[in-house]
C-alpha cells in the first residue's frame, strides 16, 4: 500500500518536474526569439515578454534542479568518502542527503511564507496584465517541495543500498567521466 502511494506521488512529481522544466525552457526561448524579431525587424515588441521570459526560465531552472535529484546529477564531493570504512561512508552519504532534504523543506516552507506575504501585499505586475505577483512566485514552495521529496527519496535509496555499493557508484561515475573526456 505504501509503495503504491509513493509510486503515485513519484509519478506526479517527476511529470511535473520534467514538464515544467522542458516546457518553461522551450516557451522562454520561443518568447524571447519572437520578441527579438518583433523589436529588430518590425521595430515593435511585446511589453510583457521580458518579465514572462524571466519567470519561465526561473520556473524551468528550479523544477529542472528538482528533477536533478531524481537523476542524481547534482554535484557531490565523494573523494573523502574513500578515507573512511564503507559503513561510515554510507552514514555520511545518508546524512548529506537527509540534510539536503531538510534544507529543501526549510526552503519550501519559507517560500510558502514569502508567497503568503506577497499575496497579502496585493502587488501586481503591470507588464503582465496586472497578474498578482504571488502567482509566478508559487514556484518557490512547489519546486523546493518537489526537490525535498527527491532528496528524501535518495535517503531511502542510500539506506537500502549496501555500503560497499555506495562507494562503487561514485567510483563508476569517476571512471565514466574520465572515459568520456578521453
Amino acid at each position: 500500500m505504501f509503495k503504491k502511494a509513493f509510486d503515485f506521488v513519484d509519478n506526479i512529481v517527476v511529470t511535473m518536474n520534467k514538464t515544467i522544466a522542458v516546457g518553461g525552457m522551450a516557451l522562454g526561448v520561443l518568447l524571447a526569439f519572437i520578441n527579438v524579431v518583433l523589436r529588430y525587424v518590425f521595430d515593435g515588441g511585446l511589453s510583457w515578454a521580458g518579465e514572462m521570459t524571466n519567470y519561465l526560465f526561473i520556473w524551468s531552472a528550479l523544477f529542472g534542479a528538482a528533477y536533478g535529484f531524481k537523476k542524481g546529477i547534482h554535484i557531490s564531493v565523494t573523494i573523502l568518502l574513500h578515507l573512511f570504512p564503507v559503513k561510515i561512508a554510507k552514514l555520511f552519504v545518508i546524512f548529506s542527503s537527509a540534510f539536503s532534504c531538510l534544507f529543501l523543506l526549510f526552503m519550501a516552507y519559507y517560500g510558502g511564507e514569502i508567497l503568503l506575504l506577497t499575496a497579502s501585499f496585493g502587488e501586481t505586475s503591470p507588464d503582465l496584465w496586472n497578474l498578482p505577483i504571488w502567482i509566478p512566485m508559487i514556484v518557490l514552495p512547489l519546486s523546493f517541495a518537489a526537490a525535498s521529496f527527491r532528496a528524501g527519496e535518495k535517503v531511502y535509496e542510500f539506506a537500502k543500498t549496501p555500503a560497499d555499493e555506495i562507494l562503487k557508484t561514485s567510483e563508476d561515475e569517476l571512471v565514466h567521466d574520465s572515459a568520456v573526456k578521453e
